[in-house]
């Protein structure tokens, strides 16, 4: 009905003998409209508090926090069964304790990322991989356990002494840490600050084309840079000014790579965002070829 003519309605309504009736009616129409929205809003305080108390009552693993569990991909059948690979991702201090956050930065993406890339790794290489993602603190008695640990978000790390002093050790001993999400100048200085306490020494290079960590299983010479989901609506790949992808990393005095750095890039958004449609498909083919590349360099070397 258009301005016009509910105008005149209203106008006849109100010169009628029936005014008071409609009046009425509009009154009585008022209170069940109110009371309604009174229901709604009260339905919705009441799935604000359940929302609020099942935060309250957070999930833990092992004693660390873990966060809300993901409905991308289903809990895996066979997570409980014994494997030789465990996919494990490695908690940390972070420079935001002071503030409550629903997941901290080294929570981020998982466990759908973790779940997404585990099948892949599984049909695609020879790995005896569990099927389930796992995690592991630097302080943790079991943090000597797996030879390779998955860390994401490190331009947001604040290590503690212990921390440190563990990594160091666990890396010295063998170990092997790929680095993952992070970006731009300001992240890159946060993260050498973390990685200069564990290493004040050692230089962080450009891992060359060459490399054996390109060439383990898949031939990466030609890479490129693995943007996150936010490429869908920022239309860039890149975050922050992290317009030019870096693989970087740390030898130990034998040349063994130890620290593989992807900086400006997200390899764990590729893994979880592998079954959107929206999402670029050789993006995560790419992100797949270079962590499958990885672990079997980390347990080759």
């Amino acid at each position: 009905m258009d301005r016009t003519r509910r105008t005149t309605t209203v106008t006849e309504a109100a010169a009628s003998p029936n005014h008071r009736v409609t009046v009425a009616v509009h009154d009585s129409l008022r209170v069940v409209v109110k009371s309604r929205r009174l229901r709604a809003a009260g339905a919705a305080i009441a799935a604000l508090s359940v929302f609020a108390g099942l935060l309250a009552a957070q999930r833990l693993y092992r004693g660390l926090p873990l966060p809300p569990e993901s409905s991308l991909i289903a809990e895996p059948e066979d997570g409980a069964e014994p494997a030789e690979f465990y996919m494990t991702r490695m908690a940390y201090s972070d420079r935001h304790a002071g503030f409550q956050m629903d997941r901290r930065p080294w929570q981020i993406d998982t466990p759908a990322a973790e779940r997404h890339f585990l099948q892949g790794l599984r049909r695609l290489s020879a790995v005896n991989a569990n099927s389930k993602e796992n995690y592991v603190h630097p302080n943790d008695d079991r943090f000597f356990d797996f030879p390779f640990l998955y860390v994401v978000e490190a331009g947001h790390w604040d290590l503690t002494e212990l921390e440190v002093e563990n990594i160091r050790e666990y890396l010295l001993r063998g170990g092997f840490i790929m680095l993952d999400d992070f970006h731009g100048t300001d992240e890159w200085e946060f993260f050498m600050r973390g990685m200069r306490q564990i290493f004040p020494a050692r230089e962080v290079v450009d891992i060359p084309a060459h490399d054996e960590i390109f060439h383990v299983l898949y031939d990466l010479e030609n890479r490129e840079q693995i943007p996150g989901v936010q490429m869908l609506y920022s239309r860039r790949p890149y975050e922050r000014d992290g317009k030019v992808p870096k693989w970087r990393g740390i030898y130990d005095d034998d040349g063994r790579l130890m620290v593989m750095i992807n900086h400006n890039m997200d390899l764990g958004d590729a893994w979880e965002h592998a079954d959107w449609p929206e999402y670029p498909e050789r993006f995560t083919a790419m992100s797949y070829r270079l962590a499958i590349n990885y672990i079997i360099h980390a347990m080759t070397h």
